[in-house]
């Protein structure tokens, strides 16, 4: 359960720290007075920021995660833990079962439970495709390759050394912000030397490197290892709860549980942040 549990958050995560990105982003960048994340349509920005937004936004990025925790043998340096491949197969086994069993147990919903079951079924078979799953990291290449080629443009425009510039121009966009979460993620997979680190996409490299040292961004990641803190805690102690046969076992278990979630806070943390 803990490691699927970790996989949800895990899901999570890309749609919950975009809209913590927007959120600090348009603090931010209210403060500094800097133009909107979005410009007024029919700017000469707009179209180009639409497409970029639109571009990352529809990247099967649920695909990616799936696809590298069940074949990590395509990574490098990922962040996922060694051990969650084969438990995640497990706990995704179990997870159908459980639904054929609340199917049976709930005739007026089992029409509900049976398509979620085909559906994750079918999902997950796709992602589990390693033929499929290398199709998809191939067609990511034409899009980085997009992003390098935009954030080359920009360095020309603004040949000046220092001149401040980003996807879409000399200000941050709701663009940058899909860019940001994108690259993040995955380097999150173990996919960053694969499409930037090597030295392929300077650009892409550098423009890496520059948007998570935005107080901002930085802001983010601290917000969503609370998040993982809180979620992971209660768990734990229902779990001691549960399994504990006395009062002092319990507390012991929960201290342990509680012990070893703060350690793997520190972890991950370390792990993710390259600020940190």
């Amino acid at each position: 359960m803990h490691i699927y549990f970790y996989l949800l958050l895990m899901f999570s995560w890309f749609t919950f720290i975009q809209r913590c990105a927007l959120r600090f982003c348009t603090t931010n960048e209210k403060m500094e007075g800097t133009p909107r994340l979005v410009p007024e349509e029919g700017s000469r920005y707009y179209l180009r920021v639409q497409h970029y937004r639109e571009l990352l936004d529809s990247l099967p990025m649920d695909a990616y995660t799936h696809g590298c925790i069940l074949h990590p043998e395509i990574t490098a340096d990922s962040h996922i833990p060694a051990y969650a491949a084969a438990s995640i197969r497990t706990q995704i086994g179990n997870t159908q079962t459980e639904l054929a069993k609340l199917a049976e147990q709930n005739p007026e919903l089992k029409d509900a439970y049976v398509a979620k079951q085909r559906r994750l079924k079918s999902k997950l078979f796709d992602h589990d495709n390693l033929k499929y799953l290398k199709k998809l990291l191939d067609e990511l290449e034409s899009v980085m390759d997009q992003v390098e080629t935009e954030l080359q443009r920009r360095i020309e425009e603004t040949p000046e050394e220092g001149s401040p510039s980003w996807l879409c121009g000399d200000f941050f966009s709701i663009a940058d912000v899909s860019l940001a979460v994108t690259l993040h993620r995955l380097k999150f997979l173990g996919l960053s030397r694969r499409y930037w680190g090597n030295g392929s996409r300077v650009n892409v490299e550098t423009y890496y490197e520059r948007v998570v040292e935005r107080p901002a961004f930085r802001r983010v990641l601290g917000h969503v290892n609370n998040i993982l803190i809180s979620a992971v805690l209660p768990v734990a102690f229902r779990v001691a709860k549960k399994n504990a046969p006395v009062i002092v076992g319990t507390t012991l278990l929960v201290g342990f549980l509680g012990g070893a979630t703060y350690l793997a806070f520190l972890y991950m943390k370390k792990r993710l942040s390259p600020f940190s």
